[in-house]
């Protein structure tokens, strides 16, 4: 789950946030990559400008912490673009599709806090860049389809949520039990969407171990606890309970109200399909996204669901260009999920403390065979 400030603290912080660096005099790698430098106390971009198009960051974890990359728009919340999970010593790269504008760059060392931001310019798009006509009706075709998608996700991730929301504010915990997995499985399946909202998310979904100082607790994971109360909780009183609820209802309305505004492009599909692998990666496979419902399969399943989603809109865009790619994606797709539907229990599965470790690290292998292949797909479908 990312967390970014909201648009008053990030403006209170003034110079301060702005602790990157880039290096104006340095240029950009051969292939027109920019490189980028990520340490535990620096984010160093080759430059801090780039013209307009598809743009490529290589990102080199020099430090010794797990550390992220993210290319912001200029309000600092909305994420344009997103790589995680960059280990010491590795080098992943971020393929994105930028319209002339005011940007942030940051890193995010141990992948906790707001990160190290430096401002970046796009400057108008360079001759060339235009695609042919035929390949830009294939991308625009996958972004409407997806954008149908995350409306219809979204609207069912409301209607889901007031059914929850009822059942938890009036104390019918049984019902509330049985809703909790199956309406977060919208949010799963377009949980990027969600993330890109810097300020409704950690409202709606930070897990209590996540959460900064000073930062309540609520959303989601407050009402999990309360359901599944560990030894020595002490349960919510009604009128809290009713609190928890108003909110979740409040602010996914608002989400859904923003999803609908949004605009897609291949770039933010492809991107987005890798990012659901590595919540999987993260948090479903760890355990620690559903810490005492245990309800991490169906979690996993959804985010499982919204990659493969995004993935089959823009397949057309492989046809010719990358048919090898294509049939990997397409095999990987089908065993990761062979992997799960073993763990199906009637219309759910498994509570994921029932797993025993070898299974663990059998669906985490899964979970990376995928990935990597995932991993090509935007640099792909954007030429």
């Amino acid at each position: 789950m990312t967390k970014f400030l909201a648009p008053a603290a990030l403006l209170a912080l003034g110079a301060l946030a702005l602790t990157g660096c880039t290096d104006n005099n340095a240029t950009a790698s051969a292939d027109g990559s920019i490189a980028v430098s990520a340490s535990d106390d620096a984010c160093t971009l080759a430059t801090g400008t780039a013209a307009g198009g598809t743009l490529k960051f290589s990102v080199k974890n020099e430090g010794t912490k797990v550390n992220e990359f993210y290319l912001l728009a200029e309000d600092g919340l909305r994420i344009v673009g997103e790589v995680e999970n960059i280990g010491p010593g590795v080098t992943r790269d971020l393929v994105v599709m930028a319209p002339e504008g005011s940007y942030f760059a940051a890193c995010k060392p141990g992948m906790v806090g707001d990160g190290i931001r430096s401002p970046f310019t796009v400057t108008a798009a360079a001759a060339g860049q235009e695609v042919s006509a035929d390949r830009a009706a294939l991308q625009q075709t996958a972004a409407d389809q997806y954008a149908s998608y995350v409306k219809d996700q979204s609207q069912q991730l409301l209607a889901g949520t007031e059914d929850f929301a009822a059942a938890f504010a009036a104390g019918e915990e049984a019902e509330a039990k049985q809703l909790y997995p199956q309406v977060r499985m919208h949010w799963e399946r377009i949980e990027p969407v969600a993330e890109s909202f810097g300020d409704l998310d950690p409202i709606l979904d930070a897990r209590e171990a996540d959460l900064e100082e000073g930062q309540e607790f609520t959303g989601w994971h407050r009402a999990e606890k309360d359901l599944w109360a560990p030894k020595g909780y002490t349960k919510m009183s009604q009128a809290q309970r009713q609190q928890i609820a108003d909110g979740l209802v409040k602010h996914t309305t608002e989400l859904v109200t923003r999803a609908q505004a949004l605009e897609f492009t291949p770039d933010k599909l492809a991107n987005g399909a890798k990012e659901l692998l590595d919540e999987v990666a993260t948090g479903k496979v760890t355990g620690e996204e559903e810490a005492f419902s245990h309800t991490d399969l169906w979690d996993f399943q959804a985010n499982l669901e919204g990659a493969k989603i995004a993935y089959e809109d823009l397949a057309p865009l492989l046809e010719g260009t990358d048919d090898e790619l294509d049939a990997q994606l397409k095999e990987n797709f089908e065993k990761l999920q062979a992997q799960l539907d073993a763990y199906r229990v009637g219309e759910g599965f498994k509570y994921y403390d029932q797993l025993g470790t070898e299974q663990v690290q059998e669906l985490a292998a899964g979970v990376d065979a995928l990935s990597e292949p995932l991993s090509r797909l935007t640099a792909a479908v954007v030429k």
